[in-house]
C-alpha cells in the first residue's frame, strides 16, 4: 500500500500528488481498469454541474492533479465522476458495533489483486474549512473508508446499480462527508440533500456512539440503525431494507455478498455485547465464517482491512488479506 501525506489547499494537494506520481513515472490514466467510453464521458459531463454545486473542492483537486500529471482534467473527471455508477466490480464488507466496552467501525476492502500496488492510504491536512482526514482507497482521490479529525468514520460497499442518474458517486459521497461533517447525524443530513449517481451502502459511526447504515442509490435512500438488542450494523454489496430489496441486481457476481453479510450478522448477534477489538480482527480475518477466504488465483482478494476504534482513538490496519497478515496500529493521525 502506498502511503501519502498532503497539506494545503485542494488544488495544492492535487498538484503535489500528481507531480509526485509523475516524478516516479506513474501516470494515473495508464492504470484505469475500464475504458473511457463515450457513455462514461457523457455521463461524467452531466455529473459535473452537480459536483460543482455540492463538492467544488474535489474539482479543484482534480485540476491540480491534472496539472501535476501533465494532462487535461477532463479524462480524470470522466474517471472519477463515472466510477461506481458505471461499475467494474461490487465488493467489500463493513460493520460497526457499540457496546459498553467498544465502539468500532471496521471494513474489508475486496478488490483486484492485479491493482494492489496502487492501493493508497492518505492523510489530508487542509488549509481552509475542510476537516482533516485519513482514508484508504483504490481510486486515488475518492475514498472508500476513512475517519476525520472529529472521529467520524465511514466505510462504503458498492452495490450494482439497477438505475443511475447524474450526481455524486460512492467514493465522492464518502469523502464529502468526511470533509464537511462532524457526526453521523450531519452525514445523513448531507446525504439526504445530494443527488446520488451510484448504488452503495455507507456505514457510519461517530464518537458519541451513533451508528447507521445508509443504503442509497439514484432517487432512493433508506437508513438502518442498531437496536438495544442488536447494537450493531453491517453491510456488503446488497441492499437489505424492505424498501431497497427490489433494487438489488440478482444476476451478477457480487463476490459472495450475502454469505459475507450473514457471517457478520450472525457473529455480531452472538457476540455483540462483549465484542471488542480482537473480535473485530477475528471476524474480518475469517475466523467466524466466510468473509475473506478468496482464491487469489481467480483475480479476487481482500486487499486491506481496517478497524477504527472510536472509543480509544486508534486506527488498526493490515495492508493485505487479514487471514494472512496481522493488524498494525497506525499512530500518524490523531483522532481526538
Amino acid at each position: 500500500m502506498i502511503h501519502q501525506q498532503f497539506q494545503g489547499s485542494h488544488y495544492q494537494i492535487g498538484l503535489q500528488y500528481g507531480s509526485l506520481l509523475r516524478r516516479q513515472g506513474q501516470f494515473l490514466l495508464d492504470h484505469v481498469p475500464f475504458p473511457l467510453t463515450a457513455e462514461r464521458i457523457h455521463f461524467a459531463a452531466r455529473c459535473l454541474p452537480i459536483c460543482k454545486q455540492y463538492f467544488p473542492e474535489i474539482l479543484e483537486e482534480i485540476a491540480g492533479l491534472a496539472d501535476g500529471q501533465g494532462c487535461a482534467p477532463e479524462p480524470l473527471q470522466t474517471v472519477l465522476l463515472s466510477m461506481y455508477a458505471l461499475p467494474p466490480a461490487c465488493n467489500c464488507s463493513c460493520f460497526a458495533v457499540h457496546n459498553q466496552n467498544s465502539l468500532l467501525l471496521a471494513r474489508n476492502s475486496d478488490f483486484l489483486p492485479a491493482l494492489e500496488p496502487f492501493n493508497t492510504n492518505v492523510i489530508y491536512q487542509f488549509d481552509g474549512d475542510s476537516f482533516d482526514f485519513t482514508g484508504n482507497t483504490t481510486a486515488f482521490l475518492e475514498m472508500e473508508d476513512g475517519v476525520n479529525q472529529h472521529g467520524l468514520a465511514i466505510g462504503l460497499t458498492s452495490v450494482y446499480p439497477t438505475q443511475i442518474q447524474p450526481g455524486l458517486n460512492a467514493g465522492l459521497l464518502l469523502r464529502c462527508c468526511l470533509e464537511k461533517c462532524r457526526t453521523t447525524k450531519e452525514a445523513i443530513q448531507l446525504l439526504q440533500t445530494i443527488p446520488i449517481s451510484s448504488a452503495q451502502t455507507l456505514t457510519i459511526a461517530d464518537p458519541s456512539g451513533e451508528l447507521a447504515v445508509v443504503e442509497c442509490c439514484a432517487g432512493h435512500l433508506e437508513i438502518l440503525r442498531p437496536t438495544e438488542r442488536q447494537p450493531f450494523v453491517c453491510a456488503t454489496n446488497r441492499f437489505h431494507t424492505f424498501q431497497m430489496l427490489p433494487l438489488n441486481h440478482n444476476e451478477i457476481d457480487d463476490w459472495n455478498a450475502e454469505q459475507r453479510f450473514q457471517t457478520m450478522r450472525q457473529t455480531l448477534e452472538n457476540k455483540a455485547s462483549s465484542f471488542d477489538l480482537k473480535a473485530a480482527f477475528d471476524l474480518l480475518s475469517g475466523k467466524d465464517g466466510w468473509i475473506c477466504q478468496y482464491d487469489r488465483s481467480t483475480g479476487k482478494d481482500t486487499v486491506w482491512s481496517v478497524v477504527y476504534d472510536l472509543q480509544h482513538g486508534q486506527i488498526w490496519r493490515t495492508e493485505q488479506n487479514p487471514s494472512r497478515t496481522c493488524f498494525v496500529q497506525d499512530n500518524r493521525f490523531p483522532l481526538f
